[in-house]
């Protein structure tokens, strides 16, 4: 299961095997996360900046958040204390956003035994869980890094995706539309994508919904075989993070999927890439 409750943790971590516990808070336009891990964290949790250790600089071409050197990101988790059989619990402030990411880069990187705080701080603060502002000295770890264990989709294979299976795009109706664009410099969608929002992967209270109405959520948009081809279902969103959420969502589902990491960021750096305005697919 790549969930985790409040209540499995609490007990994990009072338990022989403690996971480490990765805080990945983040979101576009701040807070900084650096500020809000200081103010107040699980206990024991290891901040990771999603920016600077979830992603590498970005190159001519590239999307905003392109994938983290493998070996900058191996340094980065044995610091962390991860090591080859360590358990690891990934969190963010509460809807689990940037918790997929970095749940998606970790399961990218080999590591196996990943999990996401469901509800996250939020989720663990309600419970009444206690905050700390000690920042941990963890043991350093021995993980090896295997960048590539999760397949990728690059912006042809999206294209081709779009047309010959399911590419979902998780960005918000209006700017899969066109209607608005606050981040990129291109409004619109990748001809043939379909929508599907990442926002309705969870509950009100940031919780995952039920793997039965992920199903059927998925399956409405032609997305609904769990014994189906990994490479049959694409997802993109701005910029490889909010479509790790719904990778995730696919993944509680059942649904076999793969990510586009450059996503609308990466395709609209090319001029000549074609771009579909409106409601419809295109």
């Amino acid at each position: 299961m790549a969930l985790i409750s409040v209540e499995d943790l609490r007990a994990e971590l009072a338990g022989p095997r403690p996971p480490v516990v990765l805080d990945v808070r983040w979101s576009l336009g701040g807070p900084d996360s650096a500020q809000e891990y200081a103010r107040g964290h699980l206990p024991g949790a290891v901040h990771l900046d999603l920016e600077t250790q979830l992603s590498r600089p970005r190159a001519v071409g590239e999307g905003r958040h392109p994938l983290p050197d493998p070996a900058a990101l191996q340094e980065v988790l044995r610091a962390a204390g991860v090591s080859a059989d360590t358990p690891v619990v990934v969190h963010d402030a509460a809807t689990s956003t940037s918790a997929a990411r970095g749940w998606w880069v970790l399961r990218w990187a080999g590591l196996r035994g990943v999990r996401v705080l469901d509800g996250g701080l939020a989720a663990w603060t309600a419970a009444g869980g206690p905050l700390s502002t000690e920042v941990p000295r963890p043991a350093p770890g021995d993980v090896v890094v295997r960048a590539g264990s999760l397949p990728v989709l690059d912006a042809a294979g999206a294209a081709a995706l779009a047309r010959s299976g399911i590419l979902l795009d998780a960005r918000a109706p209006e700017r899969y539309r066109g209607e608005v664009e606050p981040v990129d410099p291109v409004a619109g969608h990748v001809p043939g994508a379909l929508n599907a929002p990442t926002a309705d992967n969870v509950e009100a209270d940031g919780r995952f919904r039920a793997p039965a109405v992920l199903r059927e959520r998925f399956a409405a948009l032609g997305a609904g075989s769990p014994a189906g081809d990994a490479g049959a279902v694409g997802v993109y969103c701005g910029s490889g993070v909010t479509a790790a959420h719904t990778l995730l969502a696919l993944d509680l589902a059942g649904i076999p999927a793969v990510l586009y990491p450059g996503s609308w960021s990466e395709w609209v750096s090319d001029p000549e890439r074609p771009v579909a305005l409106g409601a419809d697919p295109g």
